[in-house]
């Protein structure tokens, strides 16, 4: 069987290291990526480690002649005494015992039946007269004598029991009933002595009571006056009053005695019962002993053939034994070798189905390129032939119709097949992947944007992402560190984010925080109407047109967000509501996706993050920033703004809503999360660095243009073509770099001083004219009707 076993273990190695190879070379990009898209299967080298040398099939005791072996029978001694069960055999020895006396006294046995063990056990229990004016019994003589009686009935017990050793006890039988005859008429003689000497101390009290007796009588005879003899008398009834009072305390003592007496004697009842209970139980042991003394003894007289047959059989058990245990052994390794070779070939497929994924992701992401490459060539061939060659522009029109029709998915949901350049069309926070833009040439260049991020998205996977899933699911309990703050700066997985970022506002508004407080806000909201209610219905319908969460007509988000934007009318009556909010809010509630997490949130970035008056009726800290990111342009980008200030490009039309939504309407889901998750820990100093990013990825696209209409209408949408999301954050964090928090407050300190100035500039214009128009008074141009002319007139 072992053969058989190990030929099947090496018809399996040489199936699964026989497979066909996968095709090494897919193109010179698959090449550049090393070896970690390349199957590793290849480079492997053959490991034979042997646990078991090749074993030839034996030839001896095996088949038929093993099963004409002789069995031998076991011994059938000791089969009346379980010795697994000794004290099962005790109790029912004991029941046995008991049963016994009671029948005793109503079943009378015939002289002559029992025998003489027992007779001589009765004559030996029946108690020796005492001796002739003993008082009692002394206890200490009749346990001793009890000891010695129990020691014979024992002797004779086991002489009985042991017919080897009963010659010997008959002979010592006679000594000893002398022995005992005289240490009884010896306890006799002491008895009586003790008996005689109470006698005599009996009889010394009587005499000396009878002395004071006559000595008291005298006294009274010798008294010479009737006065003296009556001071006796008196003395006389004193003593007896005395006398009674004692005999009365003793009379006391006495009855407590007597209760005390009875006590010890329900006592000595109780003892005596559980010592006869003992009693009971070890006679029933030493029946059981006697039991298998005799069994043993019976054993031991056995004849000597049969103890070597015995033993013969014992010896070969033994020696099957150790076949069994050599049989055992062998097995268990073979087995360990079975589970190092089938170890060795999960590996091995392991390996193998990593790296079919890894080259199908990336043949997938080299697909995506493919067809982004040829929408874009579509795109350009369309701009070049223009409406010239009518046969053309129309072929070029279909085959751009056929590229936008959306690819459904077609692989099920217990399928594992990926099916290459498939792409959802929305993202898991709602966002449709693709917009659905009016204009054909925007909704080409969306799908041409969509499927670069996919590709970045499959490239990105195996190297970046799940790395970074696998650090944050060994994070624990979270606290601010710089390992943090890395970590939220690459991104936080969509699993992780919404507790990710409830931390992060509890850390901000714990100071605000109060148990019931969205509540009460929205029953105040409820019994009074707030002023900002108009212009938040408004903006509800207004609020990501391109998320089905908002867009459709039975989701519960609209009513969310009306909600969590009224309560927060009500906690700052400064703001009420300012356009913009419902955006922060909207984000808020896709990834939280609870009113009042969402709610905090808000009340976190307007109260907390950013400074007091940035959402104000003047917008005076959003200016300062717009000013701010100029001169932080000027520094970090200057050729770009060059550019720009040549062609009288102001950026703060397009920027201004960078900083006041914090990107919600710019970047796409996967960068706008990225951005918040840093933002959310790091605050507005996040944004700036973010918007300096953007313009330097796209600075060489941006230079290439030369028209100040065509910049314009860049600027509108190029944040939408960014696709790789870890290179602007690396031009975020690294090229933007020394960005010191020092800088950024003394710039924004020293615009606001300017923009302050000029906004009571402004004042003092506005005020002046409306002084100089109240002065002039209104003017009426001569001919034209005044206002009661025209109201007299039919």
């Amino acid at each position: 069987m072992l053969y058989w076993l190990q030929q099947l273990q090496m018809k399996r190695w040489e199936f699964h290291n026989s497979l066909p190879a996968l095709p090494a070379a897919h193109d010179a990009a698959l090449a550049g990526n090393g070896p970690a898209l390349r199957l590793e299967l290849e480079q492997e080298e053959e490991e034979e480690e042997a646990f078991l040398c090749p074993v030839k099939t034996p030839t001896d005791l095996v088949g038929v002649a093993a099963a004409w072996q002789p069995v031998h029978a076991r011994p059938s001694a000791l089969q009346n005494i379980s010795l697994k069960h000794l004290g099962t055999e005790i109790q029912n020895t004991m029941c046995n015992i008991r049963g016994n006396k009671q029948t005793q006294g109503a079943n009378h046995r015939p002289p002559g039946e029992d025998s003489p063990l027992s007779e001589e056990t009765q004559r030996e229990e029946q108690p020796s007269p005492p001796g002739p004016g003993a008082p009692g019994k002394d206890p200490a003589n009749s346990s001793k004598s009890s000891l010695t009686t129990s020691l014979i009935r024992k002797a004779k017990s086991q002489s009985n029991t042991f017919p080897l050793f009963s010659e010997g006890l008959m002979r010592n039988r006679t000594a000893q009933e002398k022995v005992l005859a005289l240490e009884q008429q010896v306890l006799m003689l002491t008895k009586e002595l003790k008996a005689q000497k109470e006698l005599v101390k009996i009889l010394h009290k009587a005499l000396e009571a009878a002395q004071q007796e006559k000595r008291v009588s005298s006294a009274y005879l010798a008294a010479a006056q009737d006065k003296d003899r009556l001071e006796l008398v008196r003395h006389k009834v004193r003593q007896i009053a005395e006398l009674g009072r004692r005999v009365e305390a003793l009379e006391r003592e006495r009855e407590s005695l007597a209760q005390t007496a009875s006590l010890r004697e329900q006592e000595i009842r109780e003892l005596q019962q559980h010592v006869q209970l003992l009693l009971d139980k070890n006679q029933a042991k030493q029946q059981v002993i006697c039991k298998l003394s005799e069994k043993v003894t019976q054993d031991f007289m056995k004849a000597p053939e049969e103890a070597d047959r015995d033993f013969l059989s014992q010896q070969e058990k033994m020696e099957h034994l150790k076949d069994d245990m050599e049989a055992y052994r062998t097995q268990n390794c073979f087995l360990n070798s079975e589970i190092h070779q089938v170890t060795k070939i999960w590996r091995k497929v392991a390996e193998k189905e990593k790296a079919l994924l890894m080259k199908c992701a990336y043949l997938q992401a080299q697909n995506c390129r493919v067809e982004s490459k040829y929408l874009a060539g579509l795109r350009r061939l369309q701009e070049a032939l223009g409406v010239e060659a009518g046969e053309c522009s129309e072929l070029l029109r279909q085959l751009i119709q056929e590229a936008l029709q959306w690819e459904a998915s077609e692989a099920s949901a217990d399928s594992v097949v990926l099916s290459p350049s498939t792409i959802s069309e929305y993202d898991e926070y709602g966002f449709l992947t693709v917009p659905n833009y009016e204009m054909e040439d925007l909704r080409l260049l969306a799908k041409i944007q969509a499927l670069e991020v996919h590709s970045h998205h499959l490239l990105a996977h195996e190297a970046v992402e799940r790395p970074l899933r696998e650090r944050w699911a060994t994070l624990g309990e979270l606290a601010p560190s710089a390992e943090l703050k890395q970590l939220l700066r690459a991104g936080v997985p969509h699993e992780h984010r919404p507790r990710v970022w409830r931390w992060l506002i509890r850390l901000r508004v714990q100071h605000l925080q109060a148990p019931g407080c969205y509540q009460a806000l929205l029953s105040r909201g409820q019994a009074c109407k707030h002023s900002a209610a108009r212009q938040i219905e408004l903006d509800l319908n207004r609020t990501f047109p391109n998320n089905k969460h908002f867009t459709c007509p039975t989701s519960s988000f609209p009513d969310k967000l009306r909600r969590v934007l009224l309560a927060f009318s009500w906690q700052n009556p400064t703001i009420g509501y300012c356009q913009g909010l419902n955006r922060l809010a909207a984000i808020a509630l896709l990834v939280l996706d609870e009113e009042e997490s969402a709610f905090w949130c808000l009340v976190a970035i307007v109260e907390t993050i950013m400074p007091a008056d940035y959402y104000s009726k003047t917008l005076l800290a959003s200016q300062v920033d717009q000013r701010v990111l100029q001169d932080l342009l000027l520094e970090k980008l200057p050729r770009l703004m060059a550019h720009l200030g040549q062609r009288h490009v102001d950026l703060s039309f397009i920027t201004f809503n960078w900083f006041l939504v914090v990107f919600a309407d710019s970047l796409i889901s996967n960068i706008l999360l990225q951005v918040w998750d840093a933002f959310l820990y790091e605050g507005i100093k996040v944004v700036f660095r973010y918007a300096l990013a953007i313009f330097k990825y796209n600075e060489e696209a941006l230079l290439r243009l030369q028209d100040s209409l065509e910049i314009y209408q860049y600027l509108h949408f190029f944040t939408k073509t960014i696709c790789d999301s870890r290179k602007l954050m690396h031009i975020a964090f690294n090229d933007m770099n020394p960005f010191p928090m020092k800088q950024l407050r003394q710039l924004r300190a020293a615009h606001r001083e300017r923009l302050e100035a000029e906004l009571n500039e402004l004042e003092q214009l506005k005020a002046e004219y409306l002084e100089t128009r109240a002065a002039q008074g209104p003017a009426v141009p001569e001919g034209s009707p005044s206002e009661d002319e025209g109201e007299a007139e039919p």
